[in-house]
């Protein structure tokens, strides 16, 4: 998994490209992690538009990620979620936006 961010003022958009597994969900994790504590957003927006393949650990993820947030006192948007990662979250009763193309 491949985490790239840029970061515009306020707002810190983080890309992921690659599979979202159990592998590298802690690696990710990580990765946000400290992105966020580098830039202290108040808005992240989690761009999923190269995610191969995920599964449930990619929730645990987007969760973490909304906790820090929350924190942080900002808010959190998933973007370009794939089909396949989108049941995933569909299955967890989890809004995300909708694919961009």
């Amino acid at each position: 998994m491949d985490v790239y961010t840029m970061t515009n003022g306020c707002e810190l958009t983080i890309r992921l490209r690659g599979e979202l597994d159990h592998h590298a969900a802690q690696e990710t994790v990580t990765a946000i992690e400290r992105a966020l504590d580098a830039a202290l957003p108040r808005r992240l927006t989690l761009d999923f538009g190269g995610v191969t393949f995920m599964d449930s650990s990619g929730i645990a993820v987007a969760l973490r990620s909304q906790r820090r947030m929350t924190a942080l006192g900002g808010g959190m948007v998933l973007t370009n979620v794939p089909p396949q990662a989108k049941k995933v979250f569909d299955a967890a009763g989890i809004a995300c936006g909708a694919r961009k193309t």
